[in-house]
């Protein structure tokens, strides 16, 4: 069982992203998304600046990510009746949604943002996450018209299996965020076989 924001999430990390619809009609030869690496894992190191104050709650509308190039809407994700977390449209590949039932990006907590790597079509909203590096900035348009803005300080790659629930989802006593997508290794039987983490931390906000 997954807790985000004291409910539980049932079920494989956002399964319905991670099929690979473009990789079984095209082949994985040259089209895999970028893999985080090793040196971009948390490693116990600090933060790469200092956290900013939390921000009053309120809903997000669109997410940008400069370093690789993400300018998405933002949409409410909810649970489906299994109790796994849902995930955007995918024929809408620069959608990405938010868990609307938990913190708010921006607030004291753990938000999370998740989006697909590809669809039948191609790459994807988050097809370039696990190339983010440390440092990078993450910024997220809020409903009230603040822009909350998130620092990288961790990127990670975990198998399905051995999905880190508490670390990914767990309560934090600062305002943080999570960018999910699949990752990992590909087969055609079970599509991408884990997750890509994106690990931030609020760092600075505009009215």
């Amino acid at each position: 069982m997954r807790r985000v924001a004291n409910i539980l999430i049932a079920g494989v990390t956002l399964v319905a992203l991670c099929l690979g619809a473009w990789l079984l009609r095209n082949g994985i030869a040259s089209h895999l998304p970028p893999q985080p690496s090793a040196a971009q894992a948390h490693r116990g190191r600090p933060p790469t600046q200092p956290p900013a104050p939390a921000l009053p709650p309120s809903p997000p509308d669109r997410v940008r990510i400069p370093a690789i190039r993400v300018d998405a809407p933002l949409m409410g994700l909810g649970l489906t009746p299994t109790g796994s977390l849902d995930v955007p449209p995918a024929e809408r590949k620069n959608l990405a949604g938010w868990y609307e039932s938990g913190t708010t990006p921006g607030e004291k907590g753990t938000a999370i943002v998740a989006g697909h790597v590809d669809n039948a079509d191609g790459p994807a909203v988050f097809y370039r996450l696990g190339a983010l590096e440390r440092g990078a900035r993450i910024e997220v348009e809020r409903r009230d018209g603040s822009l909350a803005l998130f620092t990288v300080h961790a990127v990670e790659m975990y198998d399905a299996h051995a999905f880190p629930d508490e670390k990914v989802y767990g309560a934090a006593d600062r305002p943080e965020l999570r960018v999910i997508t699949c990752g990992g290794g590909y087969t055609k039987g079970t599509g991408y076989r884990g997750n890509v983490v994106v690990f931030a931390h609020l760092t600075g906000s505009r009215p």
